[in-house]
């Protein structure tokens, strides 16, 4: 049986790595730009952040000690 990371370790690694990406490109659009990033464009960032992230730890395989 192959064991995968559980789906909730998952998601919720994706979801810090899609917030994260969202707030790190809003603040360098804003210190550049001089203007806040607009939501969606945040929303659109941080989820193309999420999906190679996704992606990769769906193919982590837990410790054999875990």
């Amino acid at each position: 049986m192959k064991l995968l990371m559980p789906l909730w370790q998952r998601l919720l690694i994706t979801i810090v790595v899609m917030l994260a990406a969202s707030y790190i490109v809003g603040f360098i659009w804003q210190a550049i730009l001089g203007f806040s990033l607009p939501s969606y464009v945040g929303g659109l960032i941080g989820g193309l952040a999420a999906l190679p992230v996704w992606d990769f730890l769906k193919r982590i395989r837990p410790s054999a000690g875990a």
